[in-house]
């Protein structure tokens, strides 16, 4: 990064001076200075992509051509700096009609410095042309725990001496497409593409866009050709290539289309079907129609993510890719969520800087969030973001952890974290909570809107919130987007002379920011429910309210939008009746939690109470958390829990009450052993064989002999996880 401004000739000397001074008042080393600089200039701007790429198997090489069309972004220039990762050059020219006339450039092994022919205005455009060999599997690339490898593009099983299939993908984010041509990789930059693949006549390609033509060459080999009329950032560009088996969906007219290895090709529309439906539900909650002329995901070997949203195409893992035996119990609906959403959030419009990485990944992990509730009810929503809350806690300590929109960080990489995407989600539904529906859909329609085909920041999303609303709201971006950190409150409950109070003191690390926290309060008195509006702005703080009687119960923060913790003085009857009474669920999974620890006589009915929840996660909860040592609890549980092993919908609940049952020793259950292991579904089978060891080690291991390979495979893994877990 230091060298792409030290080698830039252009740039505002107001701007490097403020950063400069910002940077050293927050007392920041020179790397992450160069990251301001590299975010705060562009010389050049992209226009338009055109590639002609072969790949080299034996040596892992892409041979490539390109036409890279660009303008000067203000000031004029001769210079132009390209990302170019370990490639090598045989040609670098400016096109003068269908003339070439060759450059001077020089070569650092990481950009490409090239001296234009003259000076051009931002009124011109000029194309250079490349030709070049990139040389992936010889590039020293450093990933990162998100994102595992950066060669930008991957020879799987190419020799096909494997037992996996031979493949060709490419991963951008998050710069490395400079791995595999070269370009300007930032987020900031767009462009339109064309790419065109030679490959083995046998294999399917994937790319941006449509595919426009394929031509049949004389030597078994097929060109394809996929363009992309509308403009893109550079790490969203994608090749793939490979023995897939495309299943064709469709929605409003736009080809919706599946790429699996053949074995899961019958399984496409079990894996994917609800596509569609997701995108309607998003185009027509965010007022903007699906932006790309088509959407394809595909099913990669040896990803090195979980998946990547390039525009029109998203890319998965194998992980996705399932049998119908295997989506029995679970599929990976939330990743496909995710990774559409990104469509509108980080590819229609970008992250204008990794700093700005909120403007992506927390919107395509809120958008699953939105997802699960559309199609299954407030419970899935709620246990969404519930996840996503604890997702984030588990990061944090004494309510320190980074910023939401980071302008300081030592890599890049360090960004996609427990900040940008689960802490981020949690705010933006908070924000929703506060500003209402209506309100909050219309506010990012106008930032989907205004900032369409271009790159966008935090800034920009909160003067779309207040141009729509009317309404400054500074001080929410400015605690939590430009501010670290959570709150944890700690609550006690009191009443006298018809007063109820709540004593709210904020104990957070004292290095951590003072919170203002509009939450509402629910009182439950004598049947009813009185609601109350709070404002929490001083480190302690006392409310009181008249109340008709001594409450039941206090719900406090009742819309569960804290991005933070509540540490309250109640005891095992207070979770009992929020569990029976006020049935959020943030309320019942709170009071199972409770439970379990507790282990006594009324967080025992708790828990009986939740083997007929409605979610399959709180049911597994609540028979984890059972005492059959206790015998008046395990009268009551016995019935319940073969009924659920025997007939629960959901295959993790049934695994769950097989493996409660086995553990009470009880030789009556040894049948349902032996019949679990019958079933289809291997959560079922693996609690099966660990429940029949547990009578007869040797009976056990008879049975797990005589199953299939295939079901060994499958159950090894989950009995290993059975017995780590006891």
């Amino acid at each position: 990064m230091n060298k792409l401004f030290l080698k830039c000739t252009v740039f505002s000397f107001i701007s490097l001076v403020s950063l400069e001074m910002s940077a050293q008042n927050a007392n920041k080393n020179k790397d992450e200075l160069a990251v301001y600089r590299v975010t705060a200039q562009k010389v050049n701007d992209l226009v338009n992509t055109k590639l002609e790429v072969s790949f080299d198997y034996g040596k892992r090489y892409l041979y490539g051509k390109e036409w890279l069309t660009l303008t000067p972004h203000f000031y004029e220039t001769d210079t132009l700096t390209l990302d170019a990762k370990g490639m090598d050059f045989k040609e670098i020219a400016i096109m003068e009609g269908t003339k070439k006339v060759p450059l001077k450039y020089t070569y650092d092994t990481e950009q490409l410095f090239i001296t234009l022919n003259r000076k051009y205005k931002n009124t011109e455009k000029y194309t250079i042309y490349i030709d070049y060999t990139a040389k992936p599997d010889e590039l020293k690339a450093k990933g990162s725990a998100a994102i595992t490898n950066a060669k930008g593009l991957y020879f799987i099983n190419p020799d096909g001496k494997e037992d996996k299939p031979i493949e060709i993908w490419t991963q951008g984010e998050t710069e490395a497409s400079s791995a595999w041509f070269p370009t300007i990789d930032k987020p900031n930059q767009k462009t339109t593409s064309e790419i065109s693949m030679t490959v083995d006549a046998k294999y399917t390609t994937l790319s941006n866009g449509k595919l426009v033509a394929q031509k049949a060459n004389k030597n078994g080999t097929r060109t394809d050709t996929w363009k992309m009329d509308v403009p893109n950032a550079p790490y969203l560009f994608m090749m793939a290539v490979g023995d897939f088996k495309i299943f064709k969906d469709s929605y409003n007219g736009k080809e919706v289309s599946y790429y699996l290895e053949p074995k899961y090709a019958p399984y496409a529309k079990q894996i994917f079907g609800k596509t569609p439906d997701m995108m309607n539900f998003y185009s027509k909650m965010l007022g903007v129609e699906y932006p790309w002329v088509k959407y394809a995901q595909i099913v990669a070997r040896d990803y090195v993510s979980g998946a990547m949203e390039n525009t029109s195409a998203t890319l998965h893992g194998a992980y996705v890719q399932k049998t119908e035996r295997e989506l029995l119990d679970e599929n990976e609906e939330s990743t496909i969520a995710h990774e559409l959403f990104h469509q509108w959030f980080g590819d229609y419009v970008t992250a204008e800087s990794w700093s700005n990485l909120t403007m992506n990944e927390s919107f395509a992990t809120f958008g699953e969030v939105l997802w699960h509730g559309h199609d299954a009810g407030q419970d899935a929503e709620d246990r969404s973001r519930y996840e996503k809350l604890q997702n984030y806690l588990g990061s944090s300590k004494n309510g320190m952890s980074p910023v939401l929109a980071r302008f300081h960080y030592n890599d890049k990489e360090d960004m996609f974290d427990n900040i940008s995407y689960s802490k981020g989600s949690i705010i933006l539904y908070a924000i929703k909570n506060q500003m209402g529906d209506e309100a909050f859909f219309k506010s990012l329609n106008r930032y989907l809107t205004t900032n369409a085909f271009k790159s966008g920041e935090t800034h920009q999303l909160r003067l779309a919130m207040e141009d729509v609303t009317g309404i400054d709201w500074s001080p929410y971006f400015n605690q939590w987007y430009y501010q670290g950190g959570n709150p944890i409150l700690e609550i006690k409950y009191g009443y006298a002379n018809g007063k109820a109070t709540i004593s709210v003191k904020q104990t957070q690390d004292s290095s951590v920011q003072l919170f203002s926290l509009p939450l509402k309060v629910d009182f439950y008195v004598n049947g009813s429910k009185i609601r109350k509006n709070i404002l929490i702005e001083n480190r302690e703080q006392i409310f009181s309210f008249d109340v008709p009687a001594k409450p039941d119960f206090v719900d406090m923060d009742a819309d569960k939008i804290l991005v933070g913790q509540i540490i309250e003085n109640k005891k095992a009857e207070d979770y009992l009746y929020q569990y029976k009474n006020v049935p959020s669920y943030f309320n019942r999974i709170e009071a199972i939690k409770f439970a379990v620890k507790d282990k006594s006589h009324t967080a025992q009915l708790i828990v009986l109470a939740g083997l007929g929840d409605k979610q399959d996660d709180l049911r597994t909860l609540s028979i984890k958390g059972l005492d059959l040592n206790d015998n008046q609890t395990k009268d009551a549980a016995l019935k319940s829990l073969l009924d659920i092993a025997k007939n629960d919908k959901n295959t993790g609940v049934r695994a769950a009450a097989i493996l409660k049952l086995a553990s009470t020793g009880d030789i009556a259950y040894k049948g349902l052993m032996s019949e679990s292991v019958k079933e289809q579904s291997y959560k079922v089978i693996a609690a099966g064989v660990v429940g029949l060891n547990k009578f007869s080690p040797e009976e056990g291991n008879k049975v797990l002999s005589s199953l299939d390979d295939d079901t060994q495979k499958h159950i090894s893994p989950l009995m290993k996880k059975i017995e780590n877990q006891k």
